[in-house]
């Protein structure tokens, strides 16, 4: 039994919702700066149209990344740091742990009012 594609009922091809999409989704454009960048390559479609895509399309979009991003963490490629910081919070410097992937994603933080690294590393 195949499995009945998304796009099925939709005149536009699905690299072009899928491109006004992550577009919309990846930079931070609104969607009439969308719409306008799809008129620039030829593409006559409305702000809502998009709106209505990234609506519809846009969980999907995203769990197919996040797949993406825990089958690439499983690689031994895959490497995270811990970063330190020093931030004031209402007048009083604190310092911010961050753990934090190859990639830039902030993984986990934990703020203390004193440096403690072992407390920051058990996070």
């Amino acid at each position: 039994m195949t499995k009945r594609s998304p796009f099925k009922y939709f005149k536009t091809s699905p690299e072009i919702i899928r491109l006004a999409v992550m577009l919309y989704i990846r930079f931070p454009l609104s969607l009439r700066n969308v719409e306008d960048l799809l008129h620039e390559r030829g593409v006559d479609v409305s702000h809502e149209t998009i709106r209505y895509w990234w609506h519809r399309f846009g969980p999907m979009f995203a769990s197919e990344i996040r797949k993406r991003r825990i089958s690439g963490m499983r690689s031994s490629l895959w490497r995270w740091h811990l970063d330190e910081m020093f931030v004031k919070i209402n007048g009083e410097m604190h310092y911010l742990w961050r753990a934090v992937d190859h990639e830039g994603e902030v993984l986990e933080s934990y703020v203390t009012k004193s440096r403690d690294r072992k407390a920051a590393l058990k996070f």
